[in-house]
């Protein structure tokens, strides 16, 4: 598949080896093989473990489990629909511009000797379940200690197949973002702004938790919240150094803009909250460590060192801004801040990669200060597209949700004593 320069892209190399079984003289390559099976192990591990740790820890004692069962349900069941139905809606081919086909539905046609590019096929498919997976878990940080857990397991499979498919077929598919030149190399729209978004219609049609803005809502565990921030970091070399789908020097460049924007994103967010509150905190670090990640998945591939350090700088000083400022301005409950890091620094990263993206990183693909203004603007578009198509698809999975399980919002005695107890009969934690 030829690939003009300027809009080669993580999207349109994804598409390449999406459909690269349909072509002729592919090799196996053991080395890019063995390392795509780590990635997709790391990626992996940054649901269940990582994400339900760091939102797990943020949540009230009383709604710890519930956090963890939505995170681990969410997993297992977007594990299957990806493989009956979601990846042949995301990545089959098809002329549309706006969805792939029914060609791999329950993976027909894909064997253990079919290949894209130069890993399996099967191993691309397992890969791109792990994003699938952890997209719709990040919503429930949006949302916990208020949402019914058999609404939210209804949810997130309309959710998935409606509204995650489509923008993941737009951008890496082969879809008309694609064909544009939008580039997000790891997950910035298809994962961050798209989860972000939803998150925040979700917690504005369930609105506000009992007592929110009236009572203290201290996180159960910071410690938990710190240890997931260190799995999802770790995870996250997978989710953007594997993203190259290759053990080569692009894998390694994003391995390294990866670490360095984390890191920058949690010194920014720390000197910030040093200042503002006269006081370093342990979750503070830890978010501004998360919401360098976010800011540096679109961009991963394609930026340099100092375009990372940049980058990072922004999201932990935007991240912190809109969790302390914003959402207290305008009083909406995003719970754990879902929308605050995933959807505004997703936003950060997609717009700053239009600006930072280098062709002496990305083979070609040059942004605004390489001398290519019109990527900004292709960027720009691909955010308020996926901000439109997200915000009205959730609002219309949400109302449907509502019909099939008769209100998404738990009754008040069981809020009020816990989800934990109230829904799941266990404990977090015992207090006398």
């Amino acid at each position: 598949m030829k690939l003009k320069s300027v809009m080669m892209s993580g999207a349109l190399v994804l598409l390449s080896f999406s459909s690269a079984m349909a072509g002729t003289n592919q090799v196996l390559s053991s080395g890019d093989t063995a390392w795509v099976i780590v990635a997709t192990a790391l990626v992996m591990m940054m649901t269940p473990a990582g994400l339900a740790l760091f939102y797990g820890g943020m949540s009230r004692y009383k709604n710890l489990l519930n956090t963890f069962a939505m995170i681990l349900a969410t997993y297992c069941l977007v594990s299957i629909i990806w493989v009956l139905w979601g990846y042949s809606l995301a990545f089959g081919n098809s002329s549309s511009p706006l969805l792939g086909s029914m060609k791999y539905l329950f993976l027909s046609g894909i064997n253990v000797n079919s290949l894209s590019g130069t890993i399996p096929t099967l191993l691309f498919v397992l890969f791109q379940m792990t994003f699938a997976c952890i997209t719709p878990a990040l919503i429930i940080g949006s949302v916990v200690g208020r949402m019914k857990f058999s609404s939210w397991l209804v949810f997130t499979i309309l959710w998935v197949t409606f509204v995650y498919c489509p923008v993941c077929y737009w951008v890496w598919g082969g879809g008309w973002m694609a064909k544009m030149g939008a580039i997000d190399f790891a997950g910035g729209t298809v994962v961050h702004i798209n989860a972000g978004i939803a998150g925040l219609v979700l917690c504005l049609i369930l609105g506000k938790r009992k007592g929110y803005g009236k009572e203290p809502m201290f996180p159960s565990s910071v410690m938990l919240t710190a240890l997931g921030a260190g799995l999802l970091w770790f995870g996250w070399f997978g989710f953007n150094a594997g993203s190259a789908l290759a053990a080569n020097g692009i894998a390694a460049s994003a391995f390294l803009t990866t670490n360095t924007a984390a890191s920058m994103g949690a010194i920014a967010w720390m000197a910030a909250e040093w200042v503002h509150d006269k006081q370093p905190t342990v979750l503070g670090i830890a978010s501004g460590a998360v919401a360098g990640l976010v800011g540096i998945t679109p961009a991963a591939g394609f930026v340099t060192l100092s375009g990372a350090l940049i980058i990072g700088l922004g999201a932990g000083l935007i991240g912190f801004f809109s969790v302390t400022v914003i959402k207290h301005k305008i009083g909406y409950d995003d719970s754990l801040d879902a929308f605050g890091v995933h959807g505004v620094c997703g936003m950060w990263g997609a717009i700053a990669t239009g600006f930072l993206a280098s062709p002496a990183v990305s083979q070609g693909t040059a942004g605004l200060f390489y001398g290519n203004p019109k990527q900004v603007w292709i960027q720009f578009i691909s955010i308020v597209a996926t901000v439109g198509f997200s915000g009205i698809g959730t609002l219309v999975v949400i109302y449907i949700t509502k019909l099939l399980t008769n209100g998404i919002r738990v009754e008040k005695d069981f809020e009020a004593a816990g989800l934990d107890q109230s829904v799941h009969g266990e404990r977090g934690f015992e207090i006398d």
